[in-house]
């Protein structure tokens, strides 16, 4: 079988989608502020799930009818959302921030493992690879040595964020099955799920009727985080997967940090620094070495020897 590509379409996607993930990091930070972060989890898939359902409805589509139907998106969920969401939260009680960021973006590399073993599709290359490394270390040149200062500690929480890449991964292969579905039912029939999963952690854990009425700017940050950051951002993200494969959509851990950064500066006037400019330039050279297309444009044009 032909192993799915990346065309413009798709990588102006994986674009835009790093943009809605990375905003999500600026809309997550202001709810945390006054939310507590299963809370915050909660109302991020619930509110998601009641826009797509409404999205679903006025499309025509129709969501599945049986237990047996659902079963597949608790799969996706658990895998997607509520696995990955707990440990990397858990994670971050123990190590930096940064660090976490780096361990995350591990996922493709999780992913082009998976996927070689077993799809048969969607195999591994020496390209892929080196350009999976290569964005990996430009993530962390991205968030720099300081990020790497704990490293040799909490190493069961630095395990924990890796097993969320890893719980990434397999989301990705296990995603495959929903090829057949619309990306909008996919979404929809995920975070739904999610919703369900997370909310007796939320109501145990959090006790969220304890703490005050959330203001404006916290509801406002809820909303962008559903409907940009969760909703959006999913059904491109399945648009992505069914177009140019588990692998290729997975990529997008590697834009994450590069978008975050750019909105960074860009909402909150924060600095941009050399080695920050170095690691997102590190991150292009991994994205290009894995498309291939770039690096056979300089050997047509480079003279015959």
């Amino acid at each position: 079988m032909t192993a799915p590509r990346m065309g413009l379409a798709e990588w102006l996607m994986l674009i835009l989608l790093s943009v809605l993930w990375g905003g999500a990091f600026l809309f997550g930070k202001m709810a945390v502020a006054d939310l507590r972060p299963f809370t915050v989890v909660l109302a991020r898939v619930a509110l998601a799930a009641a826009a797509l359902a409404l999205v679903v409805r006025a499309a025509g589509l129709r969501m599945p009818g049986t237990p047996a139907a659902w079963r597949p998106f608790f799969v996706l969920g658990l895998l997607n959302n509520l696995v990955p969401f707990s440990l990397i939260f858990w994670g971050q009680t123990q190590i930096a921030s940064g660090l976490a960021a780096i361990l995350n973006a591990t996922t493709p590399l999780f992913g082009v493992v998976l996927a070689h073993a077993l799809t048969p599709d969607e195999r591994l290359t020496a390209p892929r690879l080196a350009g999976v490394l290569l964005g990996i270390g430009g993530v962390a040149v991205i968030v720099g040595p300081e990020a790497l200062g704990g490293a040799g500690t909490a190493v069961l929480a630095q395990f924990a964020v890796l097993g969320a890449a890893l719980s990434y991964g397999c989301a990705g292969i296990y995603s495959r099955r929903f090829r057949g579905t619309p990306p909008l039912v996919t979404s929809a029939g995920q975070v739904t799920a999610s919703a369900l999963m997370i909310l007796p952690v939320a109501l145990l854990v959090d006790r969220p009727w304890e703490g005050a009425m959330p203001g404006a700017v916290t509801w406002g940050a809820l909303l962008g985080l559903a409907l940009l950051g969760t909703a959006g951002a999913y059904v491109l993200y399945f648009r992505i997967m069914a177009r140019a494969g588990a692998t290729n959509a997975m990529l997008v851990t590697l834009l994450i940090p590069v978008s975050a950064l750019l909105l960074g500066a860009v909402v909150l006037g924060e600095a941009v620094e050399p080695r920050q400019v170095a690691g997102m330039a590190l991150i292009g050279l991994g994205l290009a070495v894995i498309d291939g297309r770039p690096l056979g444009w300089v050997r047509r044009l480079a003279p015959a020897s």
